[in-house]
C-alpha cells in the first residue's frame, strides 16, 4: 500500500509551498517535520508510531521530527486546519472527520461489521483499495494533503451497565458513540441511542447515568478506567469495528523534498506503521487481562445477527455512493 500511495504522491502537480523549513532545493538541508495526535497517553499506539517515524527519519540526518501527542490540539479539526495552514505536517485522524469536511466516501471504512479481522482490515487497506481512497481524499481536499499512511485504533467492543448478547439488549440503551452517519444508523437501528459526550467527560457521564455505554477498544477504554464505572462494567466483544486511522501529510511539503528524502522518509512511514499496528494488536489483550484482574465481566458475542443488521447500512451507503462495487470486493477479499 505504501509503495502505492508514494506513486500517488509523486505523481501529483507541485503546490507550490513557501515554508522555507521545509524546502529541499538543497537536499542536505535538514527538513524540519511537525507530526501530532490528538492522544494525551504517552504510552499511546499513535504515540509508539510517531516516535518510530522520528527515529527513523531522523537517522538518516535530513529531518527533524517533532511529535505533539495532543499538545497542538486534541481536536481533528485542529489538527486537520493546523495542517492545512502550516502549523503541522504530518497528523492522524480518523474516516469520521473526513465525512465532516465533505470527503463522504472515506466513510467506507466507517461502516461497522466490514471487517473480518485485522488480517481482512489490512489487506483492504494495503490494496488498491486503499490507494483509491487515498486518491480521493487527495483529490477532495484540493490536493492540500496526501494519505501517507493506515493505522488502527484497535477493535471496538461494546461495554456499559449490562452485557448484550444479541441486537435486542441494546433496545433503550443510551450510548456514547457517533451521533450521525453510518455508526449511528448501525446502532440506531439496533434500537441504542446513541448519545454525544466528549472523550474527556465520558468517565463521569458513565458513573453519573448519563449514558448507559460506550464503545471503543481496549488499549483506550481501559486506561481512562471506563470499566471501573457502573455504567462501564460489562464488556461485550461485539468487534464491530475494526478500526482506520489516516496519517495525513501536508502536500506542498512532501513535494517539495528530494528523491532521496522521499525515499528516506517512505521508508521511516512504512516502519512508523508496523510499530503502530503491532502496538495496537499486541496492547489488546493486554489490556483485556488488566480489564479483568480490575473486575470487568467480559462476554464473547455471536456477531451473526449483529453483522446482518449492519449489512443492510452497508448496502444502501454503497449504493448512494457508487461504491457496491467497490464493497463486493471487499466482501469477497480472501
Amino acid at each position: 500500500m505504501n509503495k502505492a500511495l508514494m506513486l500517488i504522491m509523486s505523481a501529483a502537480l507541485l503546490m507550490g509551498c513557501d515554508d522555507a523549513d521545509n524546502s529541499a532545493s538543497n537536499a542536505h538541508q535538514t527538513v524540519r517535520l511537525v507530526s501530532a495526535h490528538n492522544q494525551t497517553n504517552m504510552t499511546n499506539p499513535y504515540q509508539i508510531g510517531m516516535l518510530k517515524l522520528k527515529e527513523e527519519a531522523e537517522k538518516s540526518g535530513q529531518f527533524n521530527v517533532e511529535v505533539h501527542a495532543g499538545t497542538i490540539g486534541t481536536n481533528e479539526n485542529e489538527l486537520v486546519e493546523k495542517l492545512v495552514l502550516g502549523g503541522a505536517d504530518i497528523v492522524l485522524v480518523s474516516p469520521g472527520f473526513m465525512t465532516s469536511a465533505g470527503i463522504d466516501e472515506v466513510d467506507l471504512f466507517s461502516l461497522l461489521y466490514l471487517f473480518n479481522d485485522y488480517s481482512h482490515w489490512e489487506k483492504v487497506v494495503d490494496s488498491d483499495i486503499g490507494k483509491k481512497i487515498a486518491e480521493i481524499i487527495y483529490q477532495k481536499s484540493g490536493q492540500k494533503y496526501y494519505v501517507v499512511a493506515y493505522w488502527s485504533a484497535g477493535a471496538r467492543h461494546w461495554y456499559g451497565k449490562k452485557p448484550i448478547n444479541t441486537p435486542q439488549d441494546a433496545k433503550g440503551l443510551k450510548i456514547r458513540t457517533q451521533t450521525a452517519g453510518v455508526v449511528s444508523d448501525f446502532w440506531t437501528a439496533i434500537g441504542a441511542i446513541p448519545t454525544s459526550v466528549a472523550w474527556a467527560e465520558l468517565y463521569q457521564a458513565l458513573a453519573s447515568n448519563v449514558v448507559d455505554g460506550s464503545e471503543n477498544a481496549y488499549p483506550y477504554l481501559v486506561p481512562m478506567e471506563h470499566h471501573k464505572t457502573d455504567n462501564g462494567k460489562y464488556i461485550s466483544e461485539t468487534a464491530h469495528d475494526y478500526t482506520t486511522r489516516l496519517l495525513l501529510m501536508r502536500a506542498g511539503v512532501w513535494d517539495k523534498l528530494s528523491e532521496e528524502q522521499k525515499n528516506i522518509l517512505q521508508t521511516a512511514l512504512n516502519e512508523a506503521t508496523q510499530a503502530e499496528r503491532h502496538a495496537i494488536y499486541s496492547e489488546e489483550n493486554q489490556y483485556k487481562e488488566k480489564a479483568i484482574a480490575d473486575g470487568a465481566v467480559v462476554n464473547s458475542v455471536n456477531v451473526a445477527p449483529f453483522n446482518a443488521a449492519a449489512k443492510a447500512i452497508q448496502d444502501q451507503w454503497a449504493e448512494k455512493h457508487a461504491m457496491t462495487d467497490t464493497l463486493q470486493q471487499i466482501r469477497h477479499m480472501p
